[in-house]
C-alpha cells in the first residue's frame, strides 16, 4: 500500500505518527490533533515543494501511528519518541548542557555528590542548580559544616585510618569504626536533607536544640561550632527571602542563523538577575524554520525537567505555544507563560540575547579562539568539575610489548602548554605489559612527591586511556590519601571523556567543541612526549648493546657517544674525524673498523 493511501486510512484522532525508511529506521516523529489530516497534508503540492518535506517523503517507506486520548498526551509522547529514536529529520537538542543536581545517596552511611543525570537508584536528588558551580558550592558547604563526604571509599570494607578529609574536619569518618556513632551520622544526614530541601526554619530549630544539648553537657567547643552554623543558616534564610522579593524567574531565547548553521542562546534569569547562559548549535538546518526550531526545542528542554520558570521569552510565535503552556503549567503546578515580546524592556532583552547568539555563532563556526578564562569555564562545565582548572597534568604510558616502559607527564597551565614542568618517568616496578600497574606507579610517584614538598594539586589530572587507566590512577591517589582530586580520562578511538565518580555519565562532545579540542591537544602532547622519550630510550638501549660489542670500547666511551650523537645510525654515519673528537684516536679507529666490516 502506498504512503498516500495509508495516510487516508489513519484515524481522525489525536496521536503520534512515525515515518520510517526502507530499513525500518524512524526518520521523523510528529504529533497531531487529527492524525489523518496532518499526515495527508504532507502530500499536498506546496508541502512537497518544500525541501525538507519533499526529501522526507521521498525517503519514507512506511508510516506508523500511536493513538492517544488527547493532544497533551501526544505532545509528551512525541517528545519521548524523539529522544528515544533521534530521527534525523527532527530538530534534536544537541550539545545539550544539563544542569547539575546534588545527589544524597541511599546507603547506610549516605554521601553527597554533584551529578547531571537522574537515576532510579534509591538516592534523593535536589536541583537543578545554576550557575553550575552553585551545586559544587553547596556540596562544599555540606562537607565543611555537616561533615557528610563525597568520597569513593568502600564503606563495606574495614579501614584502619581515615583519609585527609577527616583530619581537616570535613568528614565524620564513617569508614573507620569508632570515629562516629550511627546516631550522630544519621543526625548529620537529616540536617543535610533539611538544608537541601530549603527547610531552613526546621534546620535552625534542630541546630538550636543540638547546641543547647551540647552546652548543657559542657561540650562547649561543639556548641560553639553549632552556633556558628546556626548563624550561617539563618543568614541564608534571610538572603533567600530578599531574593524572592526582587523579581520573577524567566528563560530568554534568541538565535542567529546562516543555514545550515544555527546558534541559539538561552539566558536564565532568576529573581530578577541573569545567573547563567546556555549555548546550542545545529549544523544541518538546510530548510531552517525558526517556528519549528523553537517548538521542538522548548518541548525537549522543559517537558522532562524538574524546574520550569514562570516565564519563557522566545523570538517567534509557534503553533504549539498554547498547548505547551498548558502542559508546562500542569508540570510546574503554577502558571507558565510563553511570550514573544514586541516592544519595551523584554524586546530589548531578546535583542541582547540575539547579540550573544551571534557571538556564539562566530566562536563556534568561524573558529575564533576562545579566551583562556572562557575555555577553563567551559571545561569546568562540560566535565562537571568543582572549579575551573588553572592547571591540567596529563599522563601517558609508552612501550613496545612491555619493553623499555616509560611514562610522560605534560602540563597545561593558564591557556598554554608549560614545557618547563613536563616530566619523564622510567617504569621501575612493573614486569611485562601492564599499563594499569604502570599508571599506578607513575601517579603514586608524582603525587607522593607533591605531598612531601607540600605543593598544590592540579585543577585536573587527565589520563590518556579508558576506564581501566582511569581507575588505576584513582586507586593510586586513594592509596596516598587523595580522595577529592578531579580526575578524568579520554579514550583515543571514541574520544569519550570519563570523569572519575561519574563513569556512568561519559562526556561526549561534538567535533566543533573547543573543550574537546583542548583535551585532545593535551592528550596528544602527552602521547608525543611519551613516544619521543620511549624512542630515545630504545635507541640508547640498542646503541649501548651494539657499541658494547666493539672491542676496546668501554661504558664511559659509549655514554659519550650516546650523549653526542643521539642514535646508533648517526654513530655509524660519522667520519673517523668526528668520532675522534668525541672518543679519541684509538677508539675512533676501532669503531670505523667495526662498522666498515673489519670485525
Amino acid at each position: 500500500m502506498e504512503l498516500r493511501e495509508k495516510a487516508a486510512q489513519l484515524p481522525t484522532l489525536p496521536g503520534v505518527y512515525l515515518y520510517k525508511d526502507a530499513h525500518g529506521t524512524v526518520i521523523y516523529v510528529g504529533k497531531a490533533k487529527n492524525l489523518r489530516s496532518r499526515v495527508r497534508s504532507y502530500f499536498l503540492e506546496d508541502r512537497l515543494a518544500d525541501v525538507k518535506t519533499g526529501t522526507l517523503i521521498s525517503e519514507a517507506a512506511d508510516v506508523e501511528f500511536i493513538q492517544v486520548d488527547n493532544e497533551k498526551e501526544a505532545l509528551a509522547l512525541e517528545n519521548n519518541l524523539i529522544k528515544r529514536y533521534k530521527p534525523r529529520f527532527n530538530i534534536l537538542l544537541r550539545d545539550d548542557k544539563t544542569y547539575p543536581y546534588v545527589k544524597l545517596t541511599g546507603e547506610q552511611h549516605p554521601r553527597v555528590y554533584v551529578t547531571r543525570r537522574l537515576r532510579k537508584d534509591g538516592s534523593t536528588y535536589y536541583g537543578p542548580y545554576f550557575p553550575g558551580n552553585l551545586a559544587h558550592r553547596l556540596v562544599h558547604f555540606i562537607h565543611r559544616h555537616f561533615k557528610v563526604p563525597s568520597c569513593k571509599i568502600d564503606f563495606s570494607r574495614k579501614h584502619t585510618h581515615p583519609c585527609l578529609q577527616y583530619h581537616i574536619h570535613r568528614c565524620h569518618g564513617p569508614c573507620v569504626e569508632g570515629l562516629v556513632t550511627e546516631e550522630r551520622y544519621a543526625e548529620a544526614v537529616r540536617n543535610v536533607r533539611l538544608f537541601l530541601e530549603g527547610r531552613h526554619r526546621d534546620l535552625s530549630r534542630e541546630l538550636r536544640l543540638s547546641m543547647e544539648t551540647a552546652a548543657s553537657d559542657m561540650r562547649f567547643e561543639e556548641a560553639a561550632g553549632i552556633r556558628d552554623l546556626l548563624n550561617t543558616v539563618e543568614e541564608l534564610e534571610q538572603k533567600q527571602k530578599m531574593a524572592a522579593a526582587e523579581g520573577n524567574d524567566a528563560d530568554i531565547f534568541a538565535f542567529y542563523a546562516e543555514p545550515p548553521l544555527v546558534a541559539v542562546n538561552l539566558f536564565h534569569m532568576r529573581n530578577g538577575h541573569i545567573v547563567d547562559r546556555r549555548e546550542l548549535f545545529w549544523e544541518d538546518q538546510i530548510d531552517f524554520d525558526p517556528q519549528e526550531l523553537f517548538s521542538s526545542l522548548l518541548k525537549q528542554i522543559y517537558l522532562e525537567q524538574q524546574y520550569v520558570p514562570r516565564t519563557i521569552e522566545v523570538p517567534v510565535e509557534f503553533e504549539d505555544r498554547p498547548l505547551l503552556e498548558e502542559a508546562l503549567t500542569e508540570l510546574r503546578g503554577r502558571k507558565v507563560e510563553i511570550h514573544t515580546p514586541q516592544r519595551g524592556d523584554k524586546k530589548a532583552m531578546i535583542k541582547l540575547v540575539e547579540a550573544n547568539a551571534k557571538n556564539s555563532f562566530d566562536q563556534r563556526f568561524r573558529v575564533l579562539r576562545p579566551s583562556s578564562n572562557a575555555i577553563k569555564e567551559a571545561l569546568q562545565d562540560a566535565l562537571n568539575l568543582p572549579d575551573a582548572p588553572d592547571r591540567i597534568e596529563c599522563f601517558d604510558i609508552s612501550h613496545i610489548q612491555g619493553t623499555d616502559k616509560v611514562a610522560s607527564m605534560v602540563v597545561w597551565e593558564d591557556g598554554r602548554m608549560k614545557k618547563s614542568d613536563y616530566r619523564k618517568f622510567i617504569i621501575r616496578t612493573v614486569e611485562g605489559n601492564d599499563d594499569f600497574a604502570s599508571m599506578r606507579e607513575v601517579v603514586t610517584r608524582r603525587y607522593s612527591r607533591l605531598q612531601e614538598e607540600k605543593l598544590p594539586m592540579p585543577g585536573l589530572i587527565l589520563i590518556d586511556g579508558g576506564l581501566g587507566q582511569l581507575h588505576a590512577a584513582a586507586g593510586a591517589l586513594e592509596a596516598i590519601g587523595v580522595t577529592t582530586q578531579p580526575l578524568a580520562s579520554i579514550a583515543k578511538r571514541e574520544e569519550i571523556i570519563y570523569v572519575y565518580g561519574q563513569e556512568d555519565e561519559p562526556v561526549v562532545l561534538d567535533r566543533f567543541s573547543p573543550v574537546l579540542h583542548l583535551v585532545q591537544q593535551v592528550r596528544d602532547e602527552a602521547h608525543r612526549f611519551a613516544v619521543t622519550f620511549h624512542r630515545t630510550r630504545r635507541n640508547a638501549s640498542r646503541m649501548t648493546s651494539e657499541l658494547s660489542e666493539v672491542p676496546g670500547i668501554g661504558p664511559k666511551t659509549v655514554e659519550k657517544l650516546l650523549r653526542h650523537f643521539g642514535s646508533l645510525e648517526r654513530v655509524r654515519g660519522a667520519t673517523e674525524g668526528e668520532l675522534m673528537q668525541v672518543a679519541g684516536r684509538v677508539a675512533a679507529r676501532r669503531l670505523v673498523e667495526y662498522f666498515r666490516g673489519g670485525r
